[in-house]
């Protein structure tokens, strides 16, 4: 099923079931109010609302109305954790060849994690509000998911089980900022504002074959003020899949139904073409385009995102439907 959380004035929204079209949709009330609601008593909750989902792609429900991504929170608009991993080492490796920085030994072993802010999320059509372009604003196109409890050392096949819902996810940074976060050894925290989230999150029965163990196979579309940059393949080159993030997690703590886990930049290798490196699937983020540029040319020259940019993030299904309905973003200055 797919499940959206519509405005309503309050902090947590009106959870609605949405047709697998993304046309129409339909308010869970009766069932569930809030989607932590469900999160919390899945097991009794989800068939019910699996009942209506079915109902409403069949043109039968009664109160069904067309569905407004205009209208959509995030699908759960604050978290009890944000989580976001590095799953894509090619995004991580470019990035640190562009600075000359040696790869880490345990590299593809052990994942890289931080933790975001979680009170404050954006809806899918939510400017990102900035109050200085000169912080370097970047998108980053990601896949996330949303769990249930995982307990404390679960294996990743055990962390696996606990996935509920799947989302896409434009995880803002500002790239100016970052180093001097970093270089005091603790990590992100103003280079991290608020993340913005598809207007669905989407069960895994819905995704078919293109979900296979903790990868999603499908391409994510980033469109940066109207011009197609990326279509990066999200599945075959995550190194970590979703239950090694999530296992990772765990090595130390319980994971509470209500935790957001994200992948990182979806990013892929370049390939040789008459001896030299080009990326023909373009990129998920500012930063690694200019990481791309500093290597080949010794210096960037792509700029960061400015007031009035949009960027438009994107999942297609193999029948070429938007699966998670489209980011679609403006930054702003602060009011």
């Amino acid at each position: 099923m797919k499940l959206a959380t519509y405005k309503d004035g309050s902090r947590d929204g009106q959870l609605v079931v949405v047709s697998r079209d993304l046309t129409t949709a339909h308010y869970a009330t009766g069932i569930a109010t809030r989607m932590q609601q469900l999160l919390d008593d899945w097991n009794f909750m989800s068939p019910q609302l699996e009942d209506l989902f079915h109902t409403l792609n069949s043109g039968k429900a009664r109160h069904a109305f067309p569905f407004n991504p205009q209208q959509c929170m995030a699908p759960l608009p604050r978290a009890y954790q944000w989580a976001d991993g590095s799953a894509y080492l090619n995004h991580v490796a470019l990035v640190l060849e562009a600075r000359k920085v040696e790869v880490p030994a345990n590299f593809d072993q052990d994942p890289l994690i931080y933790q975001g802010g979680s009170d404050d999320f954006l809806g899918p059509c939510d400017p990102v509000v900035c109050r200085d372009a000169a912080f370097g604003i970047d998108f980053e196109a990601e896949l996330a998911v949303i769990t249930a409890d995982v307990p404390m050392a679960a294996t990743p096949d055990e962390a696996l089980e606990g996935i509920r819902l799947v989302m896409i996810a434009n995880d803002v940074s500002l790239r100016n900022l970052v180093h001097a976060e970093l270089t005091k050894g603790f990590g992100f925290f103003q280079s991290k504002p608020a993340t913005a989230f598809s207007p669905v999150a989407v069960t895994l029965n819905e995704l078919g074959d293109a979900w296979d163990k903790g990868r999603l196979h499908l391409t994510m579309q980033s469109t940066w003020n109207g011009r197609k940059v990326g279509l990066c393949e999200a599945g075959p080159e995550m190194t970590f899949h979703f239950g090694q993030l999530i296992a990772h997690m765990c090595k130390t703590r319980n994971v509470r139904a209500g935790t957001i886990v994200g992948s990182g930049t979806v990013s892929n290798q370049g390939v040789e073409v008459n001896g030299q490196k080009d990326w023909p699937k373009g990129y998920s983020c500012i930063a690694e385009k200019r990481a791309i540029e500093t290597i080949l040319d010794g210096q960037p020259r792509t700029e960061y995102m400015q007031f009035g940019d949009t960027i438009r993030i994107e999942m297609k299904g193999l029948n070429g439907e938007s699966v998670f309905g489209a980011i679609e973003q403006q930054v702003v200055p602060l009011a």
